[in-house]
């Protein structure tokens, strides 16, 4: 009998993590990796990320019984299209775009009855900000995954209404699998969550550096640029593909953000203007108050998480739900 198949598309940060997880957790399963750029399904295989590539889609997910969709969002839409008519009864297939919405869209129009799709979400742990300090951002791409990267982390879930029981817990027996909590919410709400903590910080990257260098000051501005300026200007990702295609996706929750955040500038520049001492200072600390509070708490896992769902080890009742889905 041959071993389940785990198959990932997009062997990137994500992917290729995710890749490196499961292949520490065991080898009762093949993983499978394919992507677009050869060159970068090699680097995953040298790795360990994968078993084996396949340089064909359709040939890596036919007989998959898993299959993780680790793209920028708007390839997933031609993904799902690509592989809909070859694949097997009972697989679960799920994605790890920070957009929900659009996805479980795609997947309802497109998908066979026969198959379960779950949205998926990682929450990457800034763990890696040592080295992020070297050089202003974190590590992408293949060349940065690593098997521990969700590790501690919350791995959002966004089950379809028609998915299988046994196909959510799949997924989540999954997160376990790679050292993440699942947290469970609709798409609706993940995206204008997610809008507000995830999309509007490189919004805010994008028009501080814009604002930066237009300035007629820059040339020396640059010049004392420091810490303050590298932190708030990083941007977590190499792609600008990813930042537009979530402004496209989740657009109207972005704006709304935005709405927001200038209301609240022009509050502070109010105060600022006004030379308010006592105002200025308390504004400040209580926004450090919550900085530290949330640290601490991010630090300490103080989050209402579901409950588990199984008493099996996340090995042994991942490999038992995968072998049985099909």
């Amino acid at each position: 009998m041959s071993k389940p198949r785990i198959t990932i598309v997009g062997l990137g940060l994500i992917g290729g993590s995710i890749g490196l997880a499961l292949r520490q957790a065991g080898n009762d399963y093949e993983v499978v990796g394919h992507d677009r750029e050869h060159a970068v399904a090699g680097k995953a295989r040298k790795l360990g990320a994968v078993s084996k590539t396949e340089w064909n889609l359709v040939s890596a997910c036919e007989e998959a019984d898993l299959i993780i969709i680790a793209t920028p969002v708007m390839a997933i839409k031609e993904t799902l299209t690509a592989i809909a008519s070859y694949l097997k009864p009972g697989c679960l297939i799920t994605d790890t775009a920070s957009i929900k919405g659009p996805v479980m869209v795609w997947a309802k129009e497109i998908l066979p009855e026969t198959v379960n799709f779950v949205g998926g979400d990682p929450i990457i742990s800034q763990r890696l900000s040592q080295e992020a300090s070297a050089t202003g951002s974190l590590p992408t791409g293949i060349k940065g995954a690593r098997a521990d990267l969700f590790q501690g982390g919350l791995y959002c879930l966004t089950p379809s209404p028609e998915a299988a029981p046994q196909a959510v817990q799949l997924a989540t027996d999954l997160v376990h699998l790679l050292g993440a909590s699942p947290f469970f919410l609709d798409a609706a709400e993940h995206d204008g969550l997610m809008a507000g903590v995830d999309h509007l910080p490189f919004i805010l990257s994008a028009a501080l550096l814009g604002t930066a260098v237009q300035s007629p000051a820059w040339r020396e501005m640059r010049k004392l640029a420091g810490d303050a300026f590298q932190s708030v200007t990083r941007f977590s990702s190499g792609d600008a593909a990813t930042y537009r295609d979530a402004c496209l996706t989740n657009g109207e929750n972005i704006v709304r953000w935005i709405d927001t955040c200038l209301a609240r500038l022009k509050e502070l520049r109010a105060v600022i203007a006004a030379q308010e001492v006592e105002k200025l200072e308390k504004i400040f600390e209580e926004a450090m108050s919550v900085r530290d509070n949330w640290l601490r708490d991010k630090a300490e896992g103080r989050w209402e998480l579901a409950e588990e769902t199984s008493a099996l080890p996340p090995q042994q009742s991942f490999l038992r739900r995968l072998v049985g889905i099909g």
